[in-house]
């Protein structure tokens, strides 16, 4: 079909978008001329410009420093109040259980699903990961990641 040429309201969107990630510095460098974490909000100021309800992001704190981690999740906390959900996945229980209200477990099925601390049990940490876990007394969890949990379950 047709398509039409982005007009002033689309580019407010965008501006906001990339306003909102610290990132309109970025608008008119090439994709390829950015760093992996200035990538990660990029696509996400891309999605944002979309006006979700819903937003699903892949290990969106991957390879992203510190500062970008805290400005995204601050981003996040926002999103959740205009009522935007936003379902993220994650291999680091620690922030999935600090700063998610709910946490769905997962290793080929569901293990577990609800608040972090009725998740992230011994029982299904030790289901999820193949008995390689470590409930430390503070509440996180040390994950041995060794060898894949079907090799930890053929011992």
């Amino acid at each position: 079909g047709r398509t039409r040429r982005p007009g002033k309201v689309d580019r407010e969107i965008v501006r906001h978008s990339l306003d909102q990630l610290r990132i309109a510095d970025l608008a008119k460098r090439s994709i390829g001329e950015l760093s992996g974490g200035q990538q990660q909000r990029v696509f996400l100021a891309r999605a944002l410009a979309q006006e979700p309800h819903i937003l699903l992001m892949d290990e969106p704190f991957t390879g992203v420093d510190a500062a970008t981690q805290e400005a995204t999740l601050e981003l996040l906390d926002e999103l959740h109040t205009r009522q935007v959900t936003v379902m993220i996945s994650t291999h680091d229980l620690n922030l999935a259980a600090a700063r998610f209200e709910q946490v769905l477990l997962l290793n080929r099925r569901v293990i577990a699903y609800g608040a972090a601390q009725d998740v992230f049990t011994a029982q299904a940490l030790a289901q999820a990961f193949g008995g390689h876990v470590l409930m430390l007394p503070n509440g996180a969890a040390l994950v041995d990641e060794c060898c894949p949990p079907d090799e930890a379950r053929s011992e």
